[in-house]
């Protein structure tokens, strides 16, 4: 390839995360204001271009911030890949979405800006690019969560602004202190310093909480369950499906220098919080929270298996292709809980079985994307871990088979008088292609992903999936986990009530009590009566005392001041006489 061809292949990296934030600009211009929604198709087109070239590619842009580095590496290929992909279709989904025909400006403003810094956290060669770019995804992503204005988003909006501002300042500081550590602001770098520094585990312990409140993991996983509810489909698809991911990528990039105690530590907490949020989702009853919390339970896992696995090179391409696959299909569900009420009666079935195989595919079914991620993950896990994933897949059939449930009574109590609508509208061929298509083109290209990154992420042929002993150990939990759903749905009337959110009143009343002694002291200065007439009553007893005090000390005086005065005019008088002789 010729110098100037590479150098524009070059640029295409600052391009990618750039061209966004044009188009949201010029979404804001009068004349482009209605009409807003037609550009996010156009977002993602050059960040999934960059995502097609096969080659390594670096550009250093010294004049932006303290140093612009930018790189394009294997891993950064597939999540550019699945990121771009999610956000193109969900943009094709949000042109027909009524909950995003509300200020349509601003939510594409908005909507580029959080692509743009999505796009760049992956791009990202240097701490400081990073961390603006994950700020960008963090702080911006907040308006497409308050989106709807309503009540329960502008409570969901208030915590997740509060979790994001938390995470920002864990992060900040973790990586300021990384850097000076390492004397360097290359990522590589800081990475390697980490091992070695005396404050290493306290400062992974700061990525790790800033990491995981983006990722979503249990316990700092309270904004989910609220934002996905409360955001417009084509949000929360991007906000499970590649924003999360974000937080993901930050865990591969830093947190694969835990070592030891720490790093199994960190596995037991990712395990355990897969597990608990499983069983938290099946106590709920909206489709979209129980796939929050089924995005929690995964991500929980997968930050457990980078914990063991991201400090062995042959285990990270495995890891990568299986938060691609997640973010592929968990968008495909979201948005199919949007899709699946405007479906036509004729094409229920239909739609119910592309949402259906994608849901198999999270848990892991034979053949399916999800099946050969799983595969190649418990390739490399330790023993123990391996057991523990298998179990995990159960509680994962388990919750996904009651979200279709869930999603089958949602359609029938929702979508019937939309559907018929729909169904006389009679659509132009666009529009029934940006309603009916990205679910499946979204299930298309999470299996298409895997079977292409198979080979590498597992290092073993395509045969190796034909062995029985395989084949078994990915179908039996999802046999039991069906099962095990067909209880819980004939018990659905004995299963709890838990808010969305689970633990967020609990750690409220937390809060309220650190500070029920400050309000108190704040009522207490707002009560005059309580507080200020018997000061004020004290502060006259002092005062009339100390009055009475320095009185009675005059009264002593006097004398000495009748000889002072005596004493200046006898000395007066002298000085008189002796000066004018």
């Amino acid at each position: 390839m010729t110098m100037p061809a590479a150098m524009s292949l070059d640029l295409l990296l600052f391009v990618a995360p750039s061209w966004p934030l044009l188009l949201g600009l010029l979404g804001s211009l009068p004349a482009c204001r209605r009409q807003a929604l037609r550009l996010l198709p156009l977002a993602p087109l050059p960040a999934l271009a960059l995502a097609l070239i096969p080659q390594p590619l670096a550009l250093d842009l010294p004049g932006l911030l303290l140093g612009v580095q930018l790189e394009l590496t294997e891993g950064a290929r597939w999540w550019l890949a699945m990121t771009s992909l999610v956000w193109l279709l969900a943009a094709c989904f949000a042109q027909l979405d009524p909950a995003c025909q509300r200020k349509p400006a601003i939510l594409t403003g908005f909507w580029c800006l959080t692509l743009s810094g999505n796009i760049g956290v992956f791009l990202a060669a240097d701490v400081v690019t990073f961390y603006v770019a994950f700020a960008v995804v963090s702080l911006a992503s907040y308006a497409l969560v308050v989106h709807q204005g309503n009540a329960d988003a502008l409570r969901a909006g208030r915590v997740y602004l509060c979790m994001a501002v938390l995470g920002e300042a864990a992060l900040l500081a973790g990586l300021m202190m990384g850097a000076a550590g390492a004397e360097s602001v290359r990522i590589v770098e800081v990475r390697a310093a980490l091992a070695s520094l005396e404050l290493g585990p306290m400062v992974i312990v700061l990525l790790l909480v800033g990491f995981g409140i983006k990722a979503g993991l249990l316990p700092l996983h309270l904004w989910l369950p609220l934002a996905h509810p409360a955001a417009p489909t084509p949000a929360s698809a991007v906000l499970s499906g590649a924003i999360v991911k974000a937080g993901i990528g930050g865990c591969l990039l830093f947190l694969g220098a835990a070592d030891g105690g720490l790093a199994v530590g960190l596995a037991v907490l990712g395990m355990t919080g897969a597990f608990l949020a499983a069983l938290l989702g099946l106590t709920q009853r909206h489709p979209k929270v129980i796939l929050a919390y089924s995005t929690v339970s995964q991500m929980s896992l997968l930050v457990g298996m980078i914990a063991l696995m991201a400090a062995t090179p042959a285990a990270h391409s495995a890891l990568v292709l299986y938060g691609v696959h997640h973010g592929l299909a968990k968008a495909a569900l979201f948005l199919g809980v949007g899709w699946i009420v405007t479906v036509a009666p004729r094409w229920r079935r239909a739609a119910q079985l592309c949402i259906g195989l994608a849901a198999l595919s999270i848990a892991g079914l034979p053949f399916t994307g999800g099946g050969l991620v799983k595969l190649a993950a418990k390739g490399v896990l330790p023993a123990p871990f391996d057991t523990i994933m298998s179990w995990s897949a159960i509680t994962t059939a388990m919750l996904l088979a009651w979200f279709l449930y869930r999603l089958d009574t949602h359609a029938a109590a929702a979508g019937e008088q939309q559907a018929s609508h729909s169904a006389r509208a009679r659509p132009r061929a666009w529009v029934a292609c940006c309603r009916h298509a990205p679910v499946p083109l979204l299930l298309v290209a999470a299996t298409t992903l895997s079977w292409l990154g198979w080979p590498q992420a597992s290092q073993h042929p395509y045969a190796y999936l034909l062995r029985w002993d395989n084949v078994w150990s990915l179908l039996w939990p999802v046999l039991v986990g069906v099962l095990l759903a067909g209880g819980v749905r004939r018990h659905e009337s004995k299963l709890p009530s838990v808010p969305a959110g689970d633990i967020l009143p609990w750690v409220w009343r937390g809060i309220l009590a650190c500070l029920a002694p400050v309000q108190r002291i704040g009522h207490w200065l707002q009560q005059p009566d309580q507080w200020r007439r018997p000061f004020m009553r004290q502060i006259d007893r002092w005062l009339a005392a100390d009055v009475y005090w320095l009185a009675r000390r005059e009264e002593g005086m006097k004398p000495w001041q009748r000889s002072a005065r005596r004493t200046l005019w006898v000395l007066g008088v002298l000085w008189l006489a002796l000066t004018h002789r």
